[in-house]
């Protein structure tokens, strides 16, 4: 059966206390954010990931993936760098961490956000830059035992299906694997035909999906800024706390309108014991999403 879980950085506390929180909810995995109050992870050492993997471990919760997100085409040269040399540490301490899977989104040349869609993202000139940085990415991961998961996201420089393919055509290469998350291709133009575009994404893609994610999607209505929610912890990362732009609205699973009976059985169809991942949402909101993901896994029987 497909595995429940949720990122760890929905639990803003110590090491102990986010791992028991978390088994109190009745997962069996998480996926990794590496922030807890009471450890420095600036700079990882295998020391350090050997106690975070067993103290999961210890509560029954293993590690499936692990959160790299950043913004992996930044314009500015210096910040990418640094960002890029972020993620390619957190690569490289993975099979320490307890799963090989490190997961980003493909970025934007927006400025001001990781988040907006920039003209430069459907230019072949930043294409090729994206393709070059995915392309070392998974050599390195490779190279150190762990597989780069790409996160397509629609106003990122992979944001469609047809994208998603060309990247994975053009960087053929074990380092490279997919995050499944289908309200990340929904748009204003398909939204309206949830059924065709769900299928169109796993009759595509499902050969390439390495873990799930469980989300919402839905129209924003009159508000079309970027959003983004209080959750609880003034330092959490803003892939914890953004909620969509634009046409787009991203909310907690059973808020929006994704078919999540054809979502789940696309999905056991050739991933039947994959984690699936819960997100955007609040602590306190946790008990009702899990519910409502366990209600539907069960109707489904999957």
């Amino acid at each position: 059966m497909i595995q429940a879980g949720i990122f760890s950085g929905y639990f803003p506390y110590g090491l102990e206390e986010s791992a028991a929180r978390i088994r109190a909810h009745g997962f069996n995995t998480v996926q990794l954010d590496l922030h807890f109050k009471d450890m420095d992870l600036d700079k990882l050492s295998r020391d350090k990931c050997a106690r975070i993997r067993d103290v999961f471990r210890d509560h029954n919760l293993p590690v499936s993936c692990i959160s790299g997100y950043t913004n992996i085409v930044h314009p500015e040269s210096g910040e990418r760098e640094r960002r890029n040399g972020a993620l390619k540490q957190i690569l490289a301490h993975a099979q320490y961490l307890g799963s090989p899977y490190v997961i980003s989104e493909t970025g934007t040349f927006c400025p001001d956000s990781d988040w907006v869609h920039h003209p430069r993202n459907k230019t072949e000139e930043g294409w090729d830059q994206c393709r070059a940085v995915i392309q070392e990415l998974a050599r390195y991961a490779h190279d150190h035992g762990a597989v780069f998961l790409l996160e397509t996201y629609v106003n990122n420089v992979v944001g469609s299906v047809e994208e998603t393919l060309r990247m994975f055509a053009e960087v053929d290469h074990p380092g490279l694997g997919l995050l499944m998350d289908p309200t990340n291709y929904f748009e204003s133009h398909n939204i309206d035909d949830m059924d065709a575009t769900l299928n169109r994404v796993f009759d595509a893609l499902s050969d390439k999906i390495c873990i799930a994610h469980a989300k919402d999607v839905k129209r924003s209505g009159d508000d079309k800024s970027e959003k983004h929610s209080n959750i609880g912890d003034d330092s959490a990362a803003e892939s914890h706390t953004f909620r969509g732009v634009g046409e787009i609205e991203l909310p907690a699973p059973g808020l929006g309108s994704l078919n999540y009976d054809l979502y789940l059985r696309r999905l056991a169809q050739k991933h039947p014991n994959i984690p699936i991942i819960i997100e955007h949402l609040s602590e306190d909101d946790v008990p009702r999403a899990k519910q409502f993901l366990d209600g539907r896994l069960r109707a489904n029987g999957v």
